[in-house]
């Protein structure tokens, strides 16, 4: 039955699937790898951001700024990229104080302001 030119072809066919198969998980490997290499520079620039925050702003600021990432991180988000930008860029010249954060935060936050009148 060795000679039966359907079981040739049913080897055959298999062959090739294992060989699709082993190139597939080679690739799926490399993916892998890129996606673990991605997380990790995003996990670089995390620590960084944090790493100038930290040294720009007081006690007082960061709390203010963990308070409303809390309830707003979307805002959070928007004074910590603007905070670092401003430290990467030079224009903070001291640590940026709670009372600075207010402003800062008022300055980024959509006025959202509507009247509910109960009748």
């Amino acid at each position: 039955m060795s000679g039966n030119p359907d079981d040739e072809r049913i080897e055959e066919l298999r062959q090739q699937k294992m060989q699709e198969l082993k190139e597939q998980a080679q690739q799926g490997g490399a993916d892998g790898e890129r996606a673990e290499s991605q997380q990790a520079a995003q996990q670089e620039a995390e620590a960084q951001k944090q790493a100038l925050l930290k040294q720009h702003l007081t006690d007082g600021a960061r709390q203010r700024l963990n308070a409303v990432q809390m309830s707003k991180p979307e805002v959070a988000d928007k004074v910590e990229q603007q905070v670092v930008a401003l430290a990467q860029s030079g224009r903070i010249q001291d640590r940026i104080d709670e009372d600075q954060m207010r402003k800062l935060l008022k300055e980024l936050t959509p006025d959202k302001s509507f009247d509910i009148r109960r009748r």
